[in-house]
């Protein structure tokens, strides 16, 4: 291996005790209950969660990726480099309505990004109570900074050791939040030293182990015999991971010389600076003492306590009476899996709830028949339970009583109630993917509001329904004059669905007569819909597939197509959540079908208004280039010009603010007002003041800025006026460029007594002048001046190529200007570029 692979390796191996180290400095320092880290991964666009720091993994796997362009605080912060602050609920629901439809509880969060030299990493975040005032939050906030700027810090000299080092594309580390101080339940801790071996524990330890102070082996050996004489094995293998700098994601269950049950926690020391570390190890009683545990035994309610991992710390007898488990295979096993049936969707919300919010949580749950250890839920029947959670700093209190125990019965959410008693509620059969939560449609509703295209819908759907649902392909067909057209298609194998595109309606294909019948269909295997439909085409052996009409306000729009990797049941809520779904997706399409059509009216008015030829001049030679952006209807009220003003040309560029019809038409009315001042050679300031004055008496509301600038093509010599537009480019013919700092007026349509200052200025032979609308210097998160000095060293570069005069090219130049707009998917803001050069005159040019 070479030195910098070795590099590389140990960069990775030490990535994990650094992150999880930060989490817990960065929870401390902002007084939060919990806290994460999403890193950069190696699929562009995407972060993921690397550390989950005092909340249970599973409980939270829909945030594990998140995607820069989603409308969430990680996303905003990590594109923007900007901290956020979210006092409580109300501010979380007002800036961010998908955050607070998705956790609807009482917490605030912080979020600051981790940025090393020149490089955004990822962003750190916390959770915390909600606070009345967000001055009570920035001394915390100030706190958390200086943890995420020395977490940057690191992390830049990692990823020296290799570029692209620092990158997280596995499951999130889960590790507890760091305790304010010493455990009172910590009966004994060790350290261990992989250079060594030595182990070296304290008195308490000793104790708990058998043996009197100074008399344990002090080797891993002898303590992974005494903690875990049934498989010594596994606790070794978990020291190793360990120094490695990936500990155990839970405390781990072990058992002393009596046979009583404690749990392990094992962390990387941060004495180490890199692998193998030295491990630090505490046992940890998990009870609640003798006294107490005798107390709580009389109880006639279950009762049983979590760890804020979700990990069962204690349980009475009536507890697992009820979760139908003995105790032995309770403690110290996560709660979804001792107790299977308890890993619904809705009970799992309910978790997130008392893991998040200071209030208790009361809700039914329903245990299957027979209740035998191992078995899931039934079909049918089963008993309801009233669950109540009670949470602490560092556990929760859970109590089960039988519904017609009036315990707390009366505070019980009414909507997790069964409708009647011994009504039949069907559940997942074994093994199937759990059902979305029911709030998934409230967030679903959310998102599609901000879709205003096709593409953004199907984008949408893609993001917010398949990871809900555990799907792996989706299709999207809209209907246009009695035929199906493919609009989206994901995860199907490529040209699958090509002989599909344009099907007619009397086909028989479950994707048309899901449609025409308006029923959505259900098959719970490939061989299901082979017998449905024999003959047709499968793009798999495995799989379920769910067809969806799409149907708003009884017109049909299309079908939505679900595809799924492995045979599955589909519950009778998971069918109604699905159906109701397909109409929110079809009233979205619906509306983007609207919005589809009206936005190619304004893009045919825009066409239209924007000049088709411009002006000429032989010693002359200009190049425009016109990019819409790609918010709203792709419209918007730049433009640009080239006209004939005496002997001379006028080169104009402006910009009417904001989008739209009115935006463009608006932009019309400037363009033929430049155009006929520019006709009759009125002086720039002339031209500028003429303008202002006829917007302020259009008002339409909106102001403009604009740059005119008239050239005599055979001097050279330019007169310019500049109303709050960005400042023109000049590079000179030598391939020095400079950005002109030409005095200017108030942007058009605001003072109706604006001047206009004129600047004289020469356009030598071979130079290039640059007159460009803010949108392309603009860019979110980042200073205007650093776009302007990146367009510029960007024209010195362009300005090499040569046309056929042997000037400058300008066409190539401004191909090469706006190339990265082009290709971006998103375009915040429309672009509008103009160039212009000149030859030096020849005998016989007048």
């Amino acid at each position: 291996m070479t030195g910098s692979a070795e590099r590389e390796v140990q960069a990775l191996e030490s990535l994990p005790a650094l992150l999880s180290g930060a989490v817990a400095d960065a929870v401390r320092a902002a007084r939060g209950f919990a806290g994460g880290i999403y890193l950069r991964s190696s699929t562009p666009g995407l972060l993921r969660m690397a550390v989950l720091a005092g909340l249970p993994n599973q409980l939270f796997r829909p945030w594990w990726r998140m995607h820069v362009d989603r409308p969430f605080p990680v996303a905003d912060v990590h594109r923007l480099g900007e901290e956020v602050l979210l006092t409580d609920a109300t501010e979380t629901m007002r800036r961010y309505p998908q955050l607070a439809a998705g956790l609807p509880f009482p917490f605030g969060s912080l979020y600051v990004p981790v940025v090393g030299a020149s490089t955004s990493f990822g962003v750190l975040t916390v959770l915390r109570p909600s606070a009345s005032d967000a001055t009570e939050v920035l001394p915390d906030r100030d706190r958390m900074t200086a943890v995420a700027d020395e977490l940057g810090a690191a992390l830049a000299a990692l990823d020296k050791d290799g570029p692209g080092t620092v990158t997280w594309d596995d499951e999130p580390m889960n590790v507890p939040a760091p305790a304010d101080g010493p455990s009172a339940q910590c009966v004994g801790a060790f350290t261990w030293d992989p250079y060594d071996g030595a182990v070296t524990a304290d008195d308490a330890l000793a104790a708990l182990l058998g043996t009197a102070p100074g008399g344990f082996a002090g080797t891993p050996d002898a303590l992974a015999d005494t903690l875990s004489r049934e498989d010594p094995s596994l606790l070794l293998a978990a020291l190793r991971e360990t120094a490695a700098g990936r500990p155990p994601a839970h405390a781990l269950p072990v058992r002393i010389a009596d046979g009583g049950l404690r749990l392990l926690a094992l962390w990387p020391s941060d004495a180490t600076p890199g692998p193998p570390y030295r491990v630090s190890g505490a046992v940890v009683d998990p009870g609640r003492g003798p006294a107490a545990d005798r107390a709580a035994d009389l109880l006639p309610e279950g009762v049983f306590a979590l760890d804020r991992l979700g990990l069962i710390t204690y349980a009475n007898p009536r507890a697992t009476e009820l979760l139908g488990r003995p105790r032995t295979e309770l403690l110290g096993r996560p709660l979804w899996e001792a107790v299977p049936w308890l890993a619904r969707p809705s009970y799992e919300d309910h978790l997130r709830g008392a893991l998040l919010s200071p209030d208790p949580v009361h809700f039914q749950v329903r245990r299957p028949h027979g209740n035998s250890p191992g078995q899931t839920p039934g079909r049918h029947g089963g008993e309801w339970l009233t669950m109540s959670i009670y949470a602490g700093p560092g556990s929760l209190t859970c109590k089960l009583v039988p519904m017609g125990r009036v315990a707390d019965a009366a505070e019980a959410d009414p909507f997790e109630a069964p409708a009647a008693q011994g009504a039949e509620v069907d559940e997942p059969a074994d093994g199937a993917p759990t059902t979305a939560p029911l709030y998934r449609p409230i967030v679903l509703a959310i998102a599609l509001t901000e879709a205003v295209t096709a593409r953004q819908v199907s984008e949408v759907v893609m993001r917010e329904l398949l990871p809900a649902f555990g799907g792996r392909r989706l299709a999207i067909y809209l209907l246009q004059d009695r035929r199906l057209y493919l609009a989206w298609e994901t995860g199907f194998p490529q040209g699958f669905l090509a002989p599909y595109d344009g099907v007619a309606l009397d086909v028989r294909l479950p994707g048309v007569e899901t449609l025409t019948s308006g029923r959505p269909l259900f098959y719970e295997s490939m061989q299901q819909l082979a017998a449905a439909y024999p003959g047709i085409a499968l793009d798999a052996k495995e799989g379920a597939r769910a067809f969806l009409p799409l149907i708003a306000s009884g017109r049909p729009v299309g079908s939505c197509i679900l595809g799924f990797d492995r045979s599955r049941t589909f519950s009778t809520e998971e069918r109604t959540v699905l159906t109701a779904l397909a109409g929110l997706i079809a009233q979205a399409l619906e509306r983007a079908r609207r919005y589809d059509n009206e936005a190619a009216l304004a893009r045919g008015l825009q066409e239209a208004l924007l000049p088709h030829r411009l002006s000429a001049h032989p010693l002359v030679t200009t190049a425009g280039r016109y990019l819409p952006g790609t918010l709203g209807m792709d419209v918007g009220g730049d433009w640009y010009d080239v006209v004939e003003a005496g002997d001379g040309l006028a080169l104009v560029i402006g910009d009417v603010q904001g989008h739209g019809v009115q935006a463009a038409a608006t932009m019309g009315q400037l363009r033929s007002a430049v155009r006929a001042f520019a006709l009759s050679d009125r002086s720039p300031d002339e031209v500028m003041s003429g303008t202002n004055r006829l917007l302020i008496d259009l008002d339409p509301g909106q102001f403009a800025s604009c740059c005119y600038v008239r050239l005599d093509p055979v001097t050279g010599v330019a007169r310019a006026a500049r109303a709050g537009h960005p400042q023109p480019l000049l590079r000179h013919p030598d391939g020095r460029t400079e950005v002109l700092d030409l005095p200017g007026g108030v942007v058009l349509g605001v003072d109706p007594q604006a001047r206009y200052p004129v600047t004289e200025l020469l356009l030598e032979p071979g130079a290039v002048l640059a007159l460009y609308t803010d949108g392309m210097v603009e860019r979110p998160g980042t200073d205007i001046d650093e776009g302007v000095e990146t367009l510029r060293a960007n024209l010195s570069r362009a300005g090499t190529r040569r046309g056929r005069t042997g000037g400058p090219s300008v066409s190539a130049a401004a191909d090469l200007l706006t190339a990265e707009a082009r290709q971006a998917t998103e375009r915040p803001d429309d672009i509008a570029l103009l160039l212009t050069t000149r030859r030096a005159p020849r005998d016989g040019d007048k």
